[in-house]
Order: C-alpha cells, then structure tokens, then sequence
C-alpha cells in the first residue's frame, strides 16, 4: 500500500452473524487484490477458549482449527489476520450464562476489575489466541465502557479515580498479553476523552495529565475512531490528540454495514476520503475501515466492496477511472452497479446526498425501519408523503436484472431486489390503512386487506426465501433463528392485521384501538434497535 503501512478491514463476526470460512476466504481474495494487508475479526465471545466451555457457546463460535485454517489463508494472500477481542466492554452475550452473570460483571456490559475470575477469563482468552493467531499483535477492545466502575466495583470498593481503574486494567491486561507472546497491543481511545470533561471527536485538541500519558504501556497502539466526521479539522484535532497518548496510532472508519440490511457505500466514501486525506497529512499511516453488523448482522460484508476499494483507491493514489477498472476486474462487476446495492435505503430518490436532512443522524436505515413499521402503529412511516414508495418497484427490477447477470454476487442483488420489492408494498401499508379507517372507509379497508396485505405477506415470503440463501452463502447458520424469528413475526403480525381488518369491514368488531389513538410526531429517522421498530412496548 502506497502510503500506508497497514490498511486492513475489520469484519464484525459479533452480532449474529458469524461468517463462515468459504466466505471469508473469498472476501479475502478480493480485498487483498484491492491492496489491504490486515484483517480484523471482531470478536466479542465468537471464538473457542480453553477451559471455558460456556464461552461463545451456541454462538456459531469458531473453533480454534477455523481460525488457523482461516490465518494460513490469509498469509497466503499477503494478509496479517489480527484478533480484535473484548477485554473491558461489549461482552454482553455472556450474561447469559449463569456461569458468568454475577461473577464478572461490573455494570451493562462491563467486567468487573479487580475480580480474580475476570483475569482468570482473561488469562484463558490470551492463552487459547497465543495458539490460534500467528499475529503478535492484538486489538485489545475497550471501547465505550462509560460506566466502568460504577456499578459493582462502586459497592465492593467505594468511588475511584476511573481513570486510574481504566489504566490499572489496561496494564494488567497488557500484561497477560505479553506473557503470552503479543509484543502489541492496540485500543480504543474514547474512555481518554469520555472520562473527564470533554467530548470525543470534536474539533479542539486536547491534552492529558502526565499521570494518563506515563501509564499507558509501552507498545500500546491508540486506535482514533470515527464513522461519522464530515469536517477535516475534526479528524485532524482528533489524530493530534490521540497522538499524545500513543507514538504509533490508527485510524478506524467505518464501511457501513450496520443496523440495517443494505450498505451504505455513498455515505462512507464520503466520509472516509476526508478521514484518509487527514491521516495522509498527520502522519497516520495505519488504517483499517470496520464491517460492524450492529442489531442483527443483517448487511453482507461483501456489500460494502465498493466503499473499500474507494478507500484504497485513496491510500494508493489511484484516479476513479483506475478505481473503477481494478474493482471491475477484481469482482467481474461494474463498481457502479454494485454501488446499487445501496438502493433498498434511498427512498427519496437515489441522488439525494448524503449531506441532506433525509441523513441528518448518520446512514439512515430506512430500508429496515419501514420494513418493521407495524401497520396499525404506523410510527415509523408517519412522516412519509404519498409517493414515496414509487422508487422502490423501479429499484426492484434494476437490481433483479443485475442479480440475472452477475455470476458471483447475484444473491446480493436478489436480496436487495427482493427488499425492495416487499418495501414497494409496505412503505405506505399504515399510513394507507390509517386514512382510510379516518375516514370511515370500510370496504376500502376490506380491499386493502385483501390486496396490500396480502401481496405484502408474498412478497416478504420472497424477501425471506433470497435472505435465507444470502445469510447461508456467507455465514454460518447460527444466528438466523434471530431472523426467523423477527420477519416471522412480522408475517404474522401482518396476517393477524389483515383479519382484523375484515373483522372490522364485516362489522364483527366496532373498532380498532391502534387506530383510534392519534399518531404523535416522531422526527428520529435513525432508530437502530428492531425492538424499537416494531413498537413502543417491551419486546
């Protein structure tokens, strides 16, 4: 890479879905033509320990062969794979466990510092890794534990300093990583900024006392993140602040993945070219870009090639004409055809920028919130107009023609078309269902249970039928109960609409409660959790 020393791509392999091997071996085969020499798996419990047997357990965790089948190949290819694990937060999942659950939990997701069974975890973790990775190197976590110390350890030992807490763990950690043969380690760097006053990714650089800088561990590598940054002095403070903490940083971005079923290729190009261009100019020269699958790992991380050869097109100087070509001749694909896998997303229209109100928050899922939007609630789709949805048979039937001619990615545009077409019906379900109940219009609603509903429950069993065959193309097959689980309820929430509908068109019942209450105004376009989506009661 030109003018990077490593440029990787992290997978999430955390939140669902869990890719299975053939899958990562084929990614690997076109990032690594697109010049990236690391890759990441993300993974919080999906992984096999030693003498912890509840540890990833019926979480299609990869075995310890797996990993060493999966880092042979990616030396083959020139690729450094690095264990990304979880050492202070995001180790939610093993609450589960009553072997875990009041043993080594501070507070959320937090372990508990200081408790013997933690480092006792911790020392299985980095024994089983030291096997399993030919990497000396480690990503070691510790992102986003805001609460760490107030919770359990706030019972057994009083108020602390969180900052001296975060740097005592960090040092024992590092520790048990050294003792087990990683010369480096690398972390998050927002607990520096969030546990004192301050903000994280602003554009003000900042300092920290003496006492913060000396007790980071020498080969600690600070990795700066940030998904979202659309101004360079943001990404310039931000790098000039880790700076202080670490001689060698990273930079983190982010091709987004997450919270939704369709990439967001556009949103993190744009992004990410102003993040590189300041890591060009501060001396940053290791990057990697993050496949997150946040709420579900519904996205393909294949989706999100376009986003990733941008970026490396960037690192190595590359004009869009050569772009184009090189990702053309590494996939068998048009770049801008894949990028039409952003579509499912754009319901107001493909060329509305990323910059518009329609992305106020960050990369909008639209695509999944309105899939979700229950009829009867409505909360989802109560600020769309009539006309919306006309896009979406449109997109439809691009994408299903792409799907027809692709030899190596048409499950990805089926399932795309396939989302758009269920979407084509769905989009205005419950605000047409509401106007016409307002207005008194029974045999309007018994036509539109007839025939929106019902065509609605064909064409998500459609939609269900090309995610099914994606999800078992590059994952492995634990984790979709989860989506049986969430689009079968949404049939069967749709089917049991659509009776009581005609029930009420028939006269059997006098009214419909759901429909009855007013809808309130509801302006947050980026709802991340299915929960959230679905209903305003306890899921």
């Amino acid at each position: 890479m030109k003018n990077f020393e490593k440029f990787g791509v992290m997978i999430d392999c955390s939140r669902n879905a869990v890719p299975c091997v053939e899958g990562l071996k084929r990614f690997m085969d076109a990032i690594a033509k697109m010049g990236y020499n690391a890759v990441m798996l993300y993974t919080e419990d999906t992984y096999e320990v030693e003498n912890e047997p509840y540890f990833g357990y019926r979480r299609g965790r990869y075995s310890t062969e797996e990993l060493q089948e999966i880092d042979r190949y990616a030396a083959s290819l020139g690729i450094e794979l690095i264990p990304f694990i979880q050492t202070l937060a995001h180790l939610n999942q093993l609450k589960y466990w009553r072997a875990y659950r009041h043993k080594i939990f501070d507070i959320d997701d937090i372990l508990l510092i200081d408790e013997p069974r933690t480092y006792e975890l911790l020392e299985n973790i980095f024994s089983t890794l030291s096997k399993t990775f030919s990497s000396r190197r480690v990503h070691l976590g510790m992102d986003e534990a805001h609460h760490v110390g107030l919770g359990k350890y706030l019972d057994l030992h009083g108020h602390t300093d969180r900052y001296a807490l975060l740097m005592k763990h960090l040092n024992r950690v590092c520790e048990i990583a050294k003792k087990h043969g990683f010369t480096s380690t690398m972390m998050a760097n927002d607990l520096f900024f969030n546990l004192s006053p301050g903000v994280f990714c602003s554009d003000e650089v900042r300092d920290f006392p003496p006492e913060i800088k000396n007790a980071v561990p020498e080969g600690c590598e600070m990795v700066h993140w940030d998904y979202f940054g659309m101004e360079s002095s943001r990404y310039d403070a931000m790098l000039l602040s880790t700076k202080k903490l670490s001689k060698n940083i990273w930079f983190s971005g982010g091709a987004w993945t997450w919270n939704t079923f369709s990439p967001h290729n556009r949103y993190s190009m744009k992004r990410n070219e102003i993040a590189l261009q300041s890591c060009l100019k501060n001396g940053v020269t290791q990057a990697f870009f993050t496949l997150w699958g946040d709420n579900g790992g519904e996205c393909a991380y294949e989706a999100a090639l376009p986003a990733l050869m941008h970026a490396a097109a960037i690192a190595r100087g590359l004009s869009e004409e050569e772009m184009k070509a090189e990702f053309s001749e590494i996939t068998g694909e048009r770049f801008d055809d894949f990028i039409d896998l952003d579509l499912p997303n754009y319901i107001f229209g493909e060329n509305v920028p990323v910059e518009s109100p329609y992305f106020q928050h960050s990369a909008c899922n639209y695509c999944k919130t309105h899939l979700y939007d229950d009829p009867f609630m409505g909360t989802m789709s109560a600020a769309l107009k009539a006309g919306d949805d006309t896009l979406l048979s449109v997109y439809a039937s691009r994408l299903q023609k792409l799907a027809e001619k692709s030899e190596r990615y048409g499950c990805l545009y089926e399932t795309m078309s396939a989302l758009c077409g269920v979407l084509s019906k769905k989009l205005l379900l419950a605000k047409k269902t509401r106007a016409l109940y307002e207005a008194g219009d029974k045999q309007g609603l018994r036509a539109l249970a007839e025939n929106d509903y019902a065509e609605t429950v064909r064409l998500l069993d459609e939609f269900y039928k090309a995610f099914r065959h994606q999800w078992y193309q590059i994952n492995k097959t634990f984790g979709f109960e989860v989506q049986d689980a969430r689009l079968g309820g949404l049939k069967r929430r749709l089917e049991s609409c659509k009776e009581r509908l005609l029930d009420y068109a028939d006269g059997k019942i006098s009214e419909i409660a759901e429909l009855e209450e007013p809808l309130l105004p509801f302006k947050d376009t980026y709802v991340t959790s299915w929960g959230e989506m679905i209903s305003s009661n306890i899921t």
